[in-house]
């Protein structure tokens, strides 16, 4: 039988190439909403993002003056990392279930990837210990209901949260102009809304607004 971490494994070298029509369009723009998005991140802040994959946003933070560390739970996209990476950023072996940083980092991110959580609550949980900043993920609205997120964001200690569209898409390259409409279409509140029924994600920022933790 054939997982998806088997499929990781084979497919690890060149992954953001064939996964993103676009990728430096997708990533970039997916970099300044991890900044922007709820309180916005400081040149020197550290970002960990877990479920990492070959690092494809690593180089698209660290340009904005950010530390970054990856963890992915298949080595061979690890080692594609350190690749894409070098002495830019820290990589490591980890899963979404048990991964601690060795330090609180100001930001955590996931992307493609909230569903690998065995417990997703526990997981927001265990991310609030060692985040100090927001947490940064994206949720496809029509597999997951937006409100049974932001209780578990809730109940795990994030009482603030934003949420924002994200239009960019993964299979489909679209020339600058277009790209840069679909992109003000982020912010277009009701047919924002409505194009996400039927394509796109949000992407979701959740943080404390009383004082960070002070240790994993």
């Amino acid at each position: 039988m054939t997982t998806d971490h088997d499929q990781f494994r084979r497919k690890a070298e060149g992954w953001s190439e064939r996964e993103y029509a676009d990728g430096h369009a997708y990533l970039d723009h997916r970099a300044d909403v991890v900044v922007e998005l709820g309180p916005r991140l400081q040149p020197g802040d550290e970002v960990l993002d877990l479920a990492c994959g070959d690092g494809g946003l690593g180089p698209y933070l660290v340009r904005r003056g950010l530390r970054y560390r990856g963890v992915d739970l298949t080595p061979e996209m690890v080692a594609e990392a350190g690749r894409r990476l070098g002495d830019a950023a820290a990589v490591e072996v980890g899963g979404l279930d048990d991964y601690t940083p060795p330090a609180p980092v100001a930001a955590t991110t996931v992307f493609r990837a909230i569903y690998y959580a065995s417990d997703r609550r526990a997981f927001f949980e265990r991310v609030a210990m060692f985040t100090t900043r927001k947490l940064v993920f994206d949720l496809n609205p029509r597999q997951y209901a937006l409100g049974e997120i932001l209780d578990d964001l809730r109940a795990a200690g994030f009482d603030a949260v934003q949420v924002r569209p994200f239009f960019v898409p993964q299979r489909v390259a679209l020339p600058p102009p277009v790209s840069a409409v679909f992109r003000a279409l982020e912010r277009s509140g009701p047919f924002a809304r409505l194009l996400l029924r039927v394509r796109f994600t949000y992407l979701v920022a959740a943080w404390r607004s009383g004082p960070g933790p002070a240790g994993p």
